[in-house]
C-alpha cells in the first residue's frame, strides 16, 4: 500500500480529485487531497496575504496532523511548486515525487518564472480585486458533464501564489523523482520544457498519458494506472 499526498492545480482544491480517489482506495492505496487556503472550501481565507509559502504550509500541516511517512506525494500543475517546497521541507518523509504536467521550480523560481514568453495570467474579471487571478479556460476535451461540475467551483487565485519565488534548501534529492506529460495539448504549452527536460535525464523516470492537463477529472483511470505503476 502506498500513501499518496496530492498538491493540486490552481484555482481548483481536494474536489477536483474526488474520481480518483476512490479508485486509489480500491487498489488498497491511501490517499490524502488536502485544499489551499483560499480555494475551494476553504475559499473565504483568501486574502492579499495567501501566497505560495502558506500553501506549502498546508500540505505540511497534514502530513504533521495526519503522521504520514513513507509518502508518494504528486504535484499537479501549479501543484508542482507546493509540491517542491514540501519535499524540500521534510525530505525524510518523501518516498517518492510524481509531478503530473506540472511546474517543476529551481531554486529562487516562481510559478510566473518558468511560464514561455507571453502573456502573463490576468486579474480576475471585472468588480474582483486585483490580486486574484482569474482561472485558465479549461480543456476542449472536458466532456459538457465536467463542464457543469467543475467551472462553479474554480475560484480565483491569490497572486502571490504565482510571484512568490520558491527558495530550496537542496538542488538534489536522493529520492525518486517521476514526470507524467500530458499529450493531448493545443497552442503553447507551459509544461513541454519539462516533458524535454525530464524525457532523457536517467535520475527521472518519464511517463506520458494521453490525455489533456487535468487526467483527475477527464482520465481518472487511466492516471490511477499510471499512479499505482510508479507506486509499485
Amino acid at each position: 500500500m502506498a500513501t499518496f499526498l496530492v498538491c493540486h492545480g490552481a484555482w481548483l482544491a481536494g474536489w477536483a480529485w474526488k474520481k480518483v480517489r476512490p479508485l486509489l482506495r480500491a487498489a488498497g492505496h491511501e490517499v490524502f487531497t488536502p485544499t489551499y487556503t483560499g480555494l475551494g472550501e476553504r475559499a473565504h481565507h483568501a486574502s492579499p496575504a495567501v501566497d505560495l509559502e502558506m500553501h506549502i504550509a498546508d500540505a505540511l500541516a497534514v502530513i504533521e496532523f495526519e503522521a504520514l511517512e513513507d509518502i508518494t506525494l504528486v504535484g499537479h500543475s501549479y501543484g508542482g511548486m507546493v509540491a517542491t517546497g514540501v519535499a524540500d521541507r521534510v525530505p525524510e518523509r518523501i518516498r517518492q515525487l510524481v509531478y503530473l504536467d506540472a511546474f517543476v521550480p529551481g531554486h529562487g523560481q516562481s510559478l510566473l518564472d518558468l511560464l514561455p514568453p507571453g502573456p502573463r495570467p490576468a486579474p480576475a474579471r471585472e468588480g474582483l480585486p486585483e490580486w486574484l487571478i482569474a482561472p485558465n479556460p479549461t480543456p476542449p476535451d472536458t466532456s459538457a458533464a465536467d463542464l457543469a461540475w467543475v467551472t462553479p467551483r474554480r475560484r480565483p487565485q491569490p497572486v502571490k501564489t504565482f510571484s512568490q519565488q520558491l527558495p530550496l534548501r537542496t538542488s538534489s534529492p536522493t529520492f525518486p523523482r517521476s514526470y507524467i506529460y500530458c499529450t493531448r495539448k493545443a497552442g503553447d504549452d507551459p509544461f513541454l520544457q519539462f516533458s524535454k527536460r525530464f524525457k532523457s535525464d536517467p535520475a527521472w523516470r518519464y511517463l506520458e498519458i494521453d490525455a489533456s492537463h487535468s487526467p483527475n477529472v477527464t482520465a481518472p483511470e487511466a492516471l490511477v494506472r499510471l499512479l499505482c505503476e510508479i507506486a509499485g
